[in-house]
């Protein structure tokens, strides 16, 4: 059965800033309830976040077929981000009307084996000619969907950061909910694997791309002495066998770790100055730590404490205000965020300040922003009515 689609506008603007909906992931024809929810506006970019519950092939043919002079960008999910906070089974829409956005998307197939040169002449052309078209639109961001079991974020992040100069980036690895089995991305009906999409974006709308998170770093550290950087693969720490010393330092059974522990004591890297999370994703069968980001040999890791997650974000949203309150916030939220509320039984909390603050999205198998891949995190983009 179809939810209503919601909009989100400022109360002095009379028209949207940004539609939302979502559908139920079982529905037969979601992209055409969403596009009568919609409307007749038309739309510079549809995004879809589509639950691993649902046909990602069929709802992507069906988004290309309904709007076929719309950049559609689509990827499967670890969980929605809908009008009522975090869901499940569900497909959120996120469109861009042409009368304020204009948009550009690329896909970036083969990204395992990535030549960054030709994509970052690629990427640096076509800002250009996106700025160069819409000179009345004075605000800026990239927004990028990546295979979330590609392995690869890190390096493409990196290649892509510097071609796009002053419009920064943010975005999400695409999830299977939590059987880490097949994660996907689409762009205009083109569905891949090892694959991401970047949508360049200028604005007549006022934006700001941010990223947060609620970890404190603990005195303890341990050290990576050996490691597997391809497969994201911890073999030992503290010249110890990984798992069984990560526990130790932890003060838990080695028997027992899962993602409730992961989630709960993450492991965090400290680059240029600040710390970023290098989440675990699990043990596998050699007992072997298998981390979201990259990982190596000699890095230096120190276990973190969250803090109150429902009151940081809070927080964080009111900070987002302080010169207007958002009409839309898009947001890329890490699965191990939702984790760690179910185990703190904080999720109808945190559910209502999204709510509240009307952010949508999804949850990630890992957050971009800028050059960096991270864990544990929230990326996003804000989007104001007005100028203040």
């Amino acid at each position: 059965m179809a939810q209503r689609a919601q909009t989100s506008q400022s109360a002095a603007a009379a028209r949207p800033i940004v539609l939302t909906g979502q559908v139920s992931a079982a529905d037969t024809s979601p992209i055409a309830q969403i596009k009568r929810d919609f409307g007749p506006q038309e739309l510079s970019l549809l995004a879809l976040f589509v639950s691993p519950m649902a046909d990602f092939a069929r709802v992507v043919a069906e988004a290309h077929r309904l709007y076929p002079d719309t950049d559609v960008v689509s990827c499967t999910t670890a969980g929605e981000i809908s009008a009522a906070g975090y869901d499940e089974n569900k497909i959120i829409a996120v469109g861009f009307p042409m009368a304020g956005f204009a948009t550009t998307s690329l896909m970036i197939e083969d990204i395992h084996e990535l030549n960054p040169q030709p994509l970052i002449d690629r990427v640096a052309l076509e800002r250009v000619r996106l700025q160069e078209l819409n000179q009345n639109m004075a605000y800026g961001f990239a927004f990028l969907v990546v295979d979330g079991l590609s392995l690869a974020e890190d390096a493409l992040t990196a290649a892509i950061s510097p071609a796009l100069r002053d419009m920064p980036v943010f975005g999400g690895s695409a999830g299977d909910g939590t059987n880490f089995q097949r994660t996907l991305v689409a762009l205009n009906g083109k569905v891949a694997d090892n694959a991401a999409v970047l949508t360049l974006v200028r604005s007549a709308y006022r934006t700001h791309v941010f990223s947060l998170d609620h970890l404190v770093p603990e005195s303890e550290k341990m050290v990576v002495t050996e490691a597997d950087p391809d497969r994201r693969i911890v073999k030992s720490i503290n010249a110890e066998p990984a798992a069984p010393e990560y526990a130790r330092i932890v003060g838990k059974d080695p028997n027992q770790l899962d993602r409730f522990t992961f989630a709960s004591h993450p492991v965090v890297v400290r680059l240029g100055g600040t710390h970023h999370v290098r989440a675990i994703q699990q043990v596998n069968d050699e007992g072997e730590l298998v981390f979201f980001s990259a990982i190596d040999e000699g890095m230096v890791l120190t276990v973190a404490s969250p803090q109150n997650m429902v009151k940081h974000l809070s927080r964080k949203m009111a900070e987002l205000s302080e010169k207007g309150r958002p009409a839309h916030i898009l947001g890329c939220d890490c699965i191990l965020r939702r984790i760690e509320a179910e185990q703190t039984q904080t999720t109808r909390d945190l559910s209502d300040i999204l709510s509240t603050h009307n952010v949508t999205g999804f949850s990630t198998y890992g957050e971009q922003i800028g050059p960096l891949h991270v864990n544990h995190t929230m990326s996003g983009v804000a989007i104001y009515a007005s100028d203040e």
